[in-house]
């Protein structure tokens, strides 16, 4: 009898390099949970101003439009173990100096601004290293499925689990648990990883290689519309996270309620994409794609009834649920960038989804200056949905063009009509 060959997301796990990316981006991700709930409360101890221990999260997102456009070029010019073990141990250095007693708050932003500008560089060299491990076909796919999945659980449990470190352990002693997962990270992508070489030729100045890359990334009207249509759901998405507490009080359900509305998003995306990687074929996942990022937002406009808490997790999950789409259009994006300009693109995407997740925060936040919480949350759903459905129309407009920028009407065609690349299930 034939030994039983892996499905899913076991095929994934099957690839011992990417065991080892797997358990160093679980560990990365602790150290950051721990450092972001350390310093606010370290900030806060020291200084006794709610300003500037949130600020201590803002800066963990204003960056990396900095580091996404400015050092992007790092992810192709260099070979992508370096970077990104030498980005671990920069940020094990900066850790560090965290904990030190003499460190102080100026320093402690600083350091911060440090680690956010190079988030983006090693999380868009770990996408693009994931499509040398994996090949740019289905395993790709599900490889990414998973690191996002594991983003989304933090959610769920990190900063729980932050919090109740720092009753046993004084912040700038769980500062020291950040360095050494930093440390563990970088130690297992030197000795678990194979040395590639460096997709570029790198030849000109760093920051001009970066932003070329961006302009030719963004001038690509495929890339472009896979890119936003990646963007957009996230930024509207955000808006009743962001105004999670001051509905909970609009419905008067308590500070419990703020958790259970900030957990109901994050458990639809995580059970959709566990669903999607592991029940639904390759073809399936990318004839879905388009028609779930149409609707991922609509779950949203209930709030125009101002629903009370078990509604509105049901819609939130809901919307969560929608992200699946992800899976269909990271193949496409894959296929659409040319293998030199990967690094940098995989550093844009990941750039652009962290800004325009602030972005959409913000805007939420000052319409809820003016308007009611359901109102802006409706809006968001609406308005979200319409952005969607264009962008939807331009990636299906966009479809006939072939990676480089020729055409190839036939094979482009094909996917349309079908929903999915012919080549979708290789890899």
């Amino acid at each position: 009898m034939s030994e039983e060959k892996p499905t899913g997301y076991r095929r994934v796990f099957a690839v011992r390099e990417f065991r080892t990316v797997f358990l160093a981006h679980a560990l990365s991700l602790l150290g950051v949970i721990v450092s972001e709930v350390a310093l606010t409360v370290l900030v806060y101890s020291l200084t006794g101003s709610p300003l500037l221990s949130a600020l201590t999260f803002a800066l963990g997102m204003l960056p990396y439009l900095i580091g996404g456009t400015l050092l992007s070029g790092i992810a192709d010019r260099y070979p992508p173990r370096r970077v990104l073990v030498l980005c671990d141990l920069l940020c094990a250095g900066c850790a560090a100096l965290m904990a030190l007693p003499a460190t102080p708050v100026f320093a402690l932003l600083a350091l911060r601004c440090v680690i956010a500008v190079v988030s983006p560089v090693f999380n868009g060299t770990r996408m693009a290293t994931l499509t040398d491990i994996l090949g740019d076909g289905d395993l790709f796919v599900l490889g990414r499925s998973l690191l996002r999945i594991v983003s989304q659980s933090s959610v769920l449990v990190g900063f729980g689990l932050g919090g109740v470190l720092l009753t046993f352990v004084p912040a700038r002693g769980a500062l020291v648990i950040t360095v050494c997962t930093f440390l563990a990270s970088a130690l297992l992508l030197r000795l678990g990883t194979r040395r590639r070489p460096a997709r570029g030729d790198g030849g000109s100045a760093l920051v001009r290689y970066s932003l070329g890359g961006t302009r030719q990334i963004l001038g690509d009207r495929r890339i472009r519309a896979l890119l936003l249509l990646l963007w957009a759901p996230p930024m509207f998405m955000v808006a009743p996270e962001a105004l999670a507490a001051p509905y909970a009080d609009e419905i008067g359900v308590g500070v419990a309620g703020v958790g259970l509305l900030m957990c109901a998003l994050p458990v639809g995306t995580i059970a959709s994409e566990l669903y999607a990687g592991s029940a639904l074929s390759a073809g399936t996942r990318a004839r879905i794609a388009l028609p779930l990022a149409s609707v991922t937002l609509l779950p949203l406009v209930v709030y125009a009834v101002t629903p009370g808490l078990v509604w509105a997790m049901l819609a939130l999950a809901l919307a969560g649920a929608g992200s699946a789409y992800t899976l269909g259009l990271d193949r496409w994006f894959v296929d659409a960038v040319p293998q030199e300009l990967r690094g940098r693109a995989m550093t844009v995407h990941t750039a652009g989804l962290m800004t325009i997740q602030g972005v959409g925060m913000a805007l939420a936040g000052l319409a809820a200056e003016f308007f009611a919480v359901s109102t802006v949350v409706t809006g968001a759903g609406i308005l979200g949905t319409v952005c969607c459905l264009v962008l939807v129309v331009e990636v299906r407009a966009t479809a006939h063009i072939a990676p480089g920028g020729s055409d190839d009407v036939r094979e482009r065609a094909t996917e349309l009509r079908d929903g999915a690349d012919q080549h979708v299930t290789g890899g």
